[in-house]
């Protein structure tokens, strides 16, 4: 197919995608350095810093980008999924990058992609990110693992530094029904000799986690024991932390963001003790005070308090309810809910509704979507009620009407569910809104 437009280039790198999240028979880390070996190993002209991780990982990457970025340095942002535009993926410092150059991106590899057999979208849309960054010149990239480690398209690199953030259970089908076997996963980004940096972990995930770095003699920096920090005062603007004598400033709800900040802290002074950049205390405080991650903890609109937050399985949905409880104590919840259907449903369901005044449940417009239905059906599974509506848009307008201006309105269960909120609310707003893609039809 010819790629004459951005339309086009989505088209094509999506033509790749196949919903079969439990097939991994096809992931293969050595078809795609033989592709990038091809493109002239892009991924070896710039160090790395790479985040694998269950949760928190696309906001440890969004602040360890932010601190190198304000330290000067020409910084490039692979993150995944989006949550409005496929160009949000590959940032080069700090902007998107552009239709045009999504356009350049696919003409340029649509023939090194056709000449690789049995690739993945994921392996398409990472080779791509590595060759902006390659032509940009980049003097840092900061990668945020898609799924796993071990098999992950992202692991093609040699990182400076490896991030293992939060290991919860997810992708189970894929990834194993223990957190030994998720830890191993995750832990396959792991290189002997490396610097391994851990956020807290349980402890099942901590053992595995210890025994690869023992297996491959690596260094393990773990936040919570040689990096600590005391929580400070907090708002709806965010929230301060110390770390030794120093405080700084998260725009960021929740408590399970001053973990990240910590991890990313520790990844840059990683960082910088394996690539020798210089990134002076300033530039940490400015990186964090300025980091922008929308949709996770996002507080939208207050009369009534409206809040976003991409919680896609059991303890992220926990550490949700326990975020909630700590900025809107005392609050009736109405949750507007939906999740993909391969997701932990029932784990996220069981954290949420004992907490629920109201539940609402919805579909959002991606095609992993669980139906509202059947949502609503399992909350009856469960013991409680749930009443399923047709749409995103009423679903806001339901909840925004019926909800007291003191009350408290969370939406949950989904990125794309997120991503499709914050759309509404800005139109219904009247606000300029975000980078959108256009409508691809496969």
């Amino acid at each position: 197919m010819p790629i004459n437009s951005y339309l086009d280039a989505l088209t094509y790198f999506y033509s790749y995608a196949h919903y079969n999240p439990a097939d991994i028979s096809n992931w293969s880390l050595d078809r795609l350095k033989g592709l990038l070996a091809r493109l002239g190993d892009p991924h070896k002209k710039f160090p790395s810093l790479l985040i694998a991780g269950t949760k928190g990982k696309g906001s440890t990457a969004a602040m360890a980008e932010s601190i190198l970025r304000q330290a000067g340095y020409k910084t490039g942002l692979y993150t995944s999924p989006h949550l409005h535009s496929f160009r949000e993926r590959i940032r080069l410092g700090g902007e998107a990058i552009t239709e045009e150059q999504v356009v350049a991106l696919a003409r340029s590899l649509k023939p090194y992609f056709e000449d690789t057999p049995n690739l993945t979208a994921f392996e398409l849309i990472t080779a791509a990110a590595f060759v902006a960054f390659a032509e940009a010149n980049i003097e840092a990239a900061v990668l945020e693992v898609g799924l796993g480690g071990r098999l992950d398209a992202t692991n093609a690199v040699d990182p400076a530094v490896a991030v293992i953030t939060s290991i919860s259970y997810d992708h189970m089908q894929i990834l194993g029904d223990t957190l030994t076997l998720i830890a191993r996963e995750k832990a396959g980004i792991i290189r002997p000799g490396a610097l391994v940096i851990s956020a807290p972990q349980y402890d099942e995930a901590m053992q595995m986690i210890e025994q690869v770095c023992a297996d491959h003699r690596a260094r393990l920096v773990l936040v919570g024991r040689d990096w600590q920090w005391q929580p400070g005062e907090f708002n709806f603007e965010g929230q301060s932390f110390r770390v030794g004598e120093q405080d700084y400033w998260l725009p960021l709800m929740g408590e399970h963001q001053l973990v990240n900040a910590v991890t990313a802290m520790a990844a840059v002074t990683g960082f910088v003790e394996r690539t020798g950049l210089a990134v002076a205390p300033e530039a940490v405080k400015t990186g964090l005070a300025n980091v922008n991650w929308p949709g996770r903890l996002e507080l939208l609109q207050r009369n009534p308090f409206l809040v976003v937050d991409s919680a896609m399985n059991g303890d992220s949905a926990e550490k949700l309810i326990q975020a909630l409880q700590h900025h809107f104590p005392e609050r009736p919840i109405t949750f507007i809910f939906g999740a993909s259907s391969d997701h932990p449903i029932r784990d996220m369901l069981n954290a949420l509704l004992p907490h629920a005044a109201r539940m609402f449940t919805v579909a959002s417009r991606h095609p992993r979507a669980a139906k509202a239905e059947w949502l609503a059906d399992l909350a009856a599974e469960l013991g409680y009620t749930a009443v399923s509506l047709p749409d995103v848009a009423t679903a806001l307008a339901r909840t925004l009407a019926e909800t007291e201006p003191d009350g408290l309105i969370c939406v949950t269960g989904s990125l794309f569910l997120v991503a499709d909120v914050r759309e509404a609310w800005l139109h219904r707003q009247g606000l300029p809104l975000p980078l959108i893609d256009p409508v691809v039809v496969s």
